[in-house]
């Protein structure tokens, strides 16, 4: 729908009056864009070859996506920015439409303009605003959707209020690639007999309690925490304790129960997806203004880690 919806804005958008001709300009981009530089926001394509851009002076990329730790809890974060004032369009902060004899390689961002940057079409916004927002989604990519990983206390079906922490170490299970502090994977606690890669789905449990290996802070029940059967090398890694051979490591051998006390959790991976909106507002280019105008998103992946307190 916004596809669509951004054609028929743009088509209205930039016909125009030359010598008494109609020019229709048929616009098809995508709803989707990018950025480089500090900082411009474009979108492009091929046939025919044209660009939007939307230059923004004062900030910077990382600016828009910064994070500051969480006041409450040191182990979250949240955006410093989810909306920036409002953009005015003028000399500073353009917002162009171009056309291209053959879509340049680099359009935007170089230092020295590139050899096949052949513009053969420039307009510029005279005036409007443009609207950016940003959110931001974190996940531990153990195999679980994040709404499996929250038992909904609070009843509002989102994992981020109010959140499941199993082990209790500060970082919701949602965000916690070791839901039971055991010092093994999440992902790793599943035997993955029905082949969907998630330990949520036909869960191992090994020592057939009520809680199955990904929540079970002593898996083989042997009465000794799985972190602390490191009976081979002291690593944060149960995994590659293995006393019996062929008998499987030590956390899952009730037969071993040698203790050897963990020291500490092992660091997390977690995974951001900031995706950045832009709207437009009251656009104005000569003769014509465009009340509202979506350009689209981006999405920005990136990684963060951390380590809960032992």
């Amino acid at each position: 729908m916004r596809k669509l919806l951004f054609i028929f804005c743009l088509s209205l958008l930039f016909t125009s009056c030359n010598d008494g001709d109609i020019i229709t300009v048929n616009f098809d981009f995508d709803d989707t864009f990018t950025h480089c530089g500090e900082l411009v926001f474009y979108k492009t394509k091929n046939d025919p070859a044209e660009s939007l851009s939307l230059k923004v002076n004062g900030y910077t990329f990382d600016e828009i996506i910064q994070t500051s730790i969480n006041t409450t809890n040191p182990l979250l974060v949240t955006l410093v920015n989810p909306t920036i004032p409002v953009i005015t369009i003028n000399s500073t902060n353009t917002f162009n439409y171009r056309t291209y004899s053959s879509l340049p390689s680099a359009p935007f961002c170089n230092d020295i303009p590139p050899a096949d940057l052949n513009i053969t079409r420039d307009s510029a916004a005279t005036s409007g605003s443009a609207f950016i927002t940003t959110t931001l989604t974190e996940d531990d990519n153990d195999g679980i959707p994040a709404a499996d990983e929250d038992e909904n206390l609070d009843g509002d079906n989102n994992p981020a209020t109010n959140p499941t922490d199993t082990d209790g170490d500060g970082l919701p299970n949602y965000l916690d690639a070791d839901d039971d502090g055991d010092n093994v994977l999440t992902k790793n606690e599943d035997s993955n007999t029905d082949g969907d890669n998630n330990p949520f789905t036909n869960p191992r449990n090994t020592d057939g309690d009520s809680l199955p290996d990904y929540l079970d802070a002593d898996d083989d029940g042997d009465g000794v925490l799985t972190r602390d059967e490191e009976n081979i090398s002291v690593d944060q890694n149960p995994t590659n304790d293995v006393t019996t051979v062929g008998a499987g490591p030590d956390f899952l051998n009730p037969l071993v129960s040698t203790t050897v006390p963990a020291t500490a959790y092992r660091v997390n991976t977690i995974n951001q997806v900031f995706v950045i909106e832009i709207e437009f507002q009251n656009v104005q280019f000569p003769n014509i203004t465009q009340q509202i105008l979506d350009f689209g998103t981006l999405t920005e992946t990136r990684t963060r880690s951390v380590t809960p307190t032992f």
